[in-house]
């Protein structure tokens, strides 16, 4: 059988794409690594922003707004059609039942978010995320959408630079199958897991459909992009929503002082909180003024999370904080439509970059793209769908990928990744975190090259092929391992600071860097070029 439409991720963005297509009439298929409502987007808190009323707030400055975040690298035409079309796509939740939270009026509530000027973000509590993909997952049960969970994407199948199918491994069985599709989405998430115990995406956040792209000879582009959110429970990265924040806790040192206005850009307050880190004292995030009764109404998740994780109570307490790792502003190149740079391949979310958030996502507007893109790629994909052929054989790698299963679990496991991949995780939070320079990059760079010549001595020890979950994370450590390499080769290809990338070396923004950086395959090469 072949599809109309194959979705690879089942968060926001890829239930979004998947429910417009198929109500337009296609063959749709939705794949997932894990349990559906296990997506990235569960872990979104504070909120998604539109301006929902333009008796204070104007479309133009969200628009501002976003531009300034971007740091001169966002897209000005598609910022624009994202911040003209954010109330539509509140609407649409909306009437889908997303249970937004409501103010006295009963309209729905909007807050502050950090490098907003106005209360934007529409929320449900701090569980805005998972409300908005729960109701998506309704709603496309609702549609008699196609799903697959337990399913890892492997590659790409493409002719003529066109993709016709993608081969997955079953994680259920250790198998690997060939799905044929006239169009295929990729909506597979981030790459914050290379900073491996130091980010708050789930475990599965390796940038899986990033690196099929990539290996498809696909263009990637802004790699080196990566924020790192200012509040993360110390010890374990746990998110404490911008939501905090925005509600008016303070961002303290242990003697109560506040040193930094809570709500500038992310990018900002973050280098703030380390540098104290980095000079030995400790950053926490103070809501004891605000009270049990508003911190439990506004942050109840915050609440339990502290209370959780570090035994400590927000209304009394003072919460240790670090920054962590949180998203990634690069991917893979598309434009306005999703479209990459290999025809009949899409790819929306945190996985693609249609240049909406620059050189620094602005708060809030992380989940008003994967709903609002992810729906206007769904709708145009399928446009003339039906003059699209495809053979329907077995396709070479498909057996390459079978024969590469095969021989994992042939070999010895002479050598932990997991260890491995902790380690580069350390070093990359170090020194291709928050302030970057080249001889810290040069020791990753040399780190990384150590690791890939190693892999012939890594194995997994677990050779039973049911359910194998040590077969998966050795597949993600090797994508984190490739990943790893092009954000580190990225960001010292870019000589000077902007955004979330800041250069101790290089400490202020070239004109010659305004335009994006493009990353390609070339045989076992990265090529890292300005875009023309």
């Amino acid at each position: 059988m072949i599809l109309d439409l194959i979705v690879i991720g089942s968060g926001g963005a890829g239930l979004s794409a998947a429910i417009e297509a198929k109500k337009a009439g296609a063959n749709v298929t939705v794949v997932s690594k894990n349990t559906i409502t296990s997506a990235q987007t569960s872990q979104a808190q504070g909120g998604i922003n539109a301006v929902m009323s333009t008796s204070n707030d104007t479309i133009n400055n969200h628009i501002e707004d976003t531009l300034k975040s971007a740091h001169d690298m966002g897209d000005k035409q598609n910022i624009q059609y994202m911040c003209e079309n954010a109330k539509e796509t509140i609407n649409w939740l909306d009437n889908i039942a997303v249970a937004f939270s409501k103010d006295k009026n009963n309209n729905i509530a909007q807050r502050k978010l950090g490098g907003t000027s106005f209360n934007r973000a529409c929320y449900s509590s701090d569980y805005t995320g998972l409300k908005i993909l729960h109701t998506l997952f309704d709603t496309a049960l609702k549609e008699n959408i196609t799903f697959l969970e337990d399913y890892m994407l492997l590659n790409i199948i493409k002719e003529n630079n066109t993709a016709i199918g993608v081969t997955l491994l079953n994680i259920t069985t250790s198998q690997v199958e060939q799905i044929l599709a006239k169009k295929i989405i990729l909506a597979t998430g981030g790459y914050g897991g290379i900073f491996s115990n130091y980010n708050t995406n789930s475990s599965s956040s390796t940038g899986d459909g990033i690196i099929a792209a990539f290996n498809a000879k696909c263009e990637l582009t802004n790699m080196e992009f990566v924020q790192f959110h200012p509040t993360a429970l110390k010890n374990s990265c746990i998110l404490i929503s911008e939501s905090a924040r925005g509600e008016g806790g303070y961002l303290v040192t242990k003697d109560g002082n506040r040193f930094v206005d809570e709500l500038l850009p992310r990018d900002i307050v973050a280098r703030e909180i380390y540098t104290k880190i980095q000079n030995k004292e400790d950053v926490f995030l103070d809501l004891r003024h605000l009270g049990y009764d508003k911190i439990i109404n506004s942050m109840p998740q915050e609440y339990n999370l502290a209370l959780k994780f570090l035994n400590l109570k927000m209304d009394k307490d003072l919460i240790p904080i670090i920054p962590a790792a949180h998203y990634s502003m690069g991917g893979i190149k598309t434009n306005i439509y999703g479209e990459t740079s290999i025809s009949n391949l899409y790819a929306i979310g945190e996985c693609a970059n249609n240049g909406v958030h620059g050189a620094n996502r602005l708060g809030g507007n992380s989940l008003l793209d994967i709903i609002l893109f992810g729906r206007k790629t769904g709708k145009h994909c399928i446009q003339n769908i039906e003059n699209i052929d495809i053979v329907n054989k077995k396709y070479q790698i498909f057996i390459d990928d079978t024969n590469m299963i095969q021989n994992i679990f042939k070999k010895e496991n002479n050598t932990s990744f997991y260890k491995i991949k902790e380690a580069l995780g350390e070093l990359l939070y170090l020194n291709v975190g928050l302030f970057r320079n080249e001889k810290d990059l040069l020791l990753v760079e040399q780190y990384i090259n150590k690791c890939e010549q190693d892999i012939p001595n890594i194995g997994i020890g677990d050779k039973n092929t049911v359910f194998n979950t040590n077969l998966k994370e050795y597949l993600e450590f090797i994508n984190i391992l490739t990943l790893a390499k092009i954000v580190t080769t990225s960001a010292s290809f870019r000589k000077e600071s902007r955004g979330a990338h800041y250069r101790i070396d290089y400490p202020k923004a070239e004109k010659q860097y305004n335009k994006p950086t493009i990353v390609i395959k070339n045989n076992a090469n990265i090529m890292v070029k300005i875009d023309e």
